[in-house]
């Protein structure tokens, strides 16, 4: 079926969509004059902004990949195509660049429809369907429940927060999940690192070398002290067979309420808290394990020991084995320990399956820097249990080092051995905490500067973004003040209704066609997964507005408020609204909360 066009008297919320479409517009009209074979694979046709803005504003890669399957040269096909695009309205100029690339120019007229597009749409702008409400499950932070989290964990919760945000955009229904590691030996680790604690709590003396191997950090006193007050003395000189296990069940579920409070900080909010020890006492990784077996995808076999390093999992011995090669995985994985206790990986097989049962077919999970050979494993286990019905992507979150003053910050009182993420959001607050994370991709190490990231420069994106928008604000309650509310009482805050066609100053198209970028800006990064395209789009939106609004301190004609000309002054509010607009946009998905003011 053809795409239908728009025009500029029907204008898209998706400019680069729109004239996507346009573009298999004429490549199925070439089709039906017989010119193009009818079975064309168009999946590559792509529009891009060109890098060199004298190219015009859009490019189009159809002739180049469409040329060698249609039997034509890339510029004979491209020269086709341009006949076609030329007839559009909307496009000013067309033309063929290098070995058949097409450049389009866009009318002014075009872009000034556009901005009513931005108003019209208001929050909505930047939103689409593409995920036709398909649920999707998306994990993160999920950090082990022995300690507040530090710094590296934020930047995992807020890449989880901002994705899953961006999904909903774009259509998805999305479920935040967090899967508590609350069994295993690392609860037994805390267990012990508590009872050390409690009896410093009763006045006994704990020599600092018994902390090794354990938790040392201060907010297990504040545990301990909350214990002793439960129970006295009851476990004081009694053997680990006695206390263990209360101790566990004590410290997990009340470290867990500790990581709450940092996400509810950050401005985190799941909507699933999955217990690895629940999914177990219920027979998850019996169940997931016997799936397997049925399948013939688990066998008893012995596994070369790795070369150059030791693995956790194995063990020169018969083991029961996952075919994890057979699913695209490097080596055949241990499902059991020599003990009979199920391996970490097997749990997880069980996780997945459950996120599966639940109707989840697309997953992600998001875990740190430290889980990259987990990938293919989970990957393997998802395919296979799910009969290739399911499919988990796995992103990972880099480092990230904690600056003051040009030196490395690495300890925490309360943590004992890291920087906490409440640390940082005491510092600087959650809304600057957000948007930092979000600046790099998160494959990349980054310094987090307490000093930089609350500096009042363009080198600081947080300040410069929000300096934009309150910078926007600002003028708008100056016009009113000074031309008085009637100028916009007819009009409607919106300022649908103003004359667009009266910006026609090369910075003020310009200023529109940045704007215009936010619903693509958006798509790439949801299907990408990659939440920093945003910050980056919304620190461009930023830095455009700002070379107009210079640009109309050096040319008089070029200010926002124009005295003698109410309408001129009526569509330059509307193109600040809509600054305002898109910019609180990207600042809703970020979850971060746009200024009106600027205070020192």
């Amino acid at each position: 079926m053809p795409h239908t066009t728009n025009t500029s008297s029907s204008p898209s919320l998706n400019v680069f969509s729109d004239f996507h479409g346009r573009v298999l517009d004429v490549i199925h009209d070439l089709q039906g004059e017989g010119y193009l074979l009818p079975d064309l694979d168009t999946s590559r046709v792509t529009i891009e902004i060109p890098k060199d803005p004298t190219h015009g504003d859009m490019a189009t890669n159809a002739a180049m990949v469409l040329a060698k399957v249609a039997g034509k040269s890339p510029r004979e096909l491209a020269t086709k195509i341009i006949e076609k695009l030329q007839n559009n309205p909307d496009i000013a100029d067309v033309q063929i660049a290098g070995p058949g690339f097409i450049n389009m120019t866009l009318t002014v007229a075009f872009w000034q429809h556009q901005l009513r597009a931005i108003l019209s749409a208001k929050k909505s702008f930047g939103s689409s369907d593409i995920g036709k409400g398909e649920a999707i499950n998306v994990e993160f932070v999920s950090v082990n429940p022995t300690g507040p989290m530090h710094a590296g964990h934020g930047r995992g919760a807020v890449m989880g927060d901002v994705l899953s945000s961006l999904l909903s955009r774009v259509g998805y229904k999305v479920t935040r999940e967090y899967y508590v590691n609350d069994a295993g030996n690392q609860t037994h680790v805390v267990a012990r690192s508590l009872y050390l604690r409690y009896l410093q709590a009763h006045g006994r003396t704990v020599e600092e070398s018994q902390f090794k191997g354990l938790y040392p950090g201060d907010y297990l006193v504040e545990l301990a002290e909350v214990l002793k007050s439960q129970v006295g003395d009851k476990f004081v000189d009694q053997p680990e067979s006695v206390w263990l296990d209360p101790l566990r069940d004590f410290a997990i579920p009340a470290i867990m309420e500790m990581i709450r409070g940092d996400l509810e900080a950050l401005g985190v909010h799941m909507d699933v808290y999955t217990s690895e020890k629940e999914l177990t006492l219920k027979g998850g990784v019996d169940v997931a394990l016997k799936t397997l077996q049925d399948k013939g995808d688990v066998y008893l076999g012995v596994l070369e020991k790795p070369k150059g390093h030791d693995a956790d999992d194995w063990e020169e011995r018969p083991q029961t084995l996952f075919r994890a090669t057979e699913y695209g995985d490097d080596v055949d994985r241990p499902l059991q320990k020599s003990d009979g206790s199920w391996t970490y990986f097997a749990g997880d097989i069980a996780y997945h399956y459950d996120k599966y049962r639940r109707g989840f077919k697309k997953m992600i999970d998001i875990l740190g820097a430290d889980h990259v050979g987990y990938v293919k494993r989970i990957q393997a286990a998802t395919r296979a249990i799910t009969n290739k019905e399911a499919s988990v992507e796995v992103k990972t979150c880099q480092l990230v080092n904690i600056v003051e003053n040009g030196l490395p910050v690495k300890m925490s009182k309360r943590a004992g051995n890291y920087i906490t993420l409440r640390d940082v959001i005491d510092r600087v607050g959650k809304d600057v905490t957000r948007f930092i994370m979000l600046t790099r991709h998160q494959d990349v190490t980054f310094d987090f500067d307490f000093k930089k990231v609350v500096e009042q420069t363009k080198d600081n994106p947080v300040f410069y973004v929000q300096y934009a928008h309150a910078r926007a604000h600002s003028v708008l309650r100056h016009a009113r003040q000074l031309l008085g509310e009637d100028i916009f009482a007819d009009k409607g805050v919106d300022f649908v209704k103003a004359d667009t066609s009266l910006l026609t100053d090369e910075s003020e198209l310009e200023m529109i066609k940045v704007l215009a970028q936010l619903p693509r800006t958006i798509e790439l990064a949801a299907s990408l997964r990659e939440p920093h395209r945003v910050s980056a789009y919304v620190y461009d939106v930023a830095s455009t507005f700002h070379g107009l609004w210079n640009k109309g301190k050096d040319h008089v004609e070029l200010r926002f408020i124009d005295s003698n000309n109410k309408e001129l002054t009526l569509a330059r509010m509307a193109l600040l609204s809509a600054v305002i607009s898109v910019i609180a946009n990207c600042f809703d998905v970020f979850g971060v909360t746009p200024v009106e003011e600027m205070r020192s």
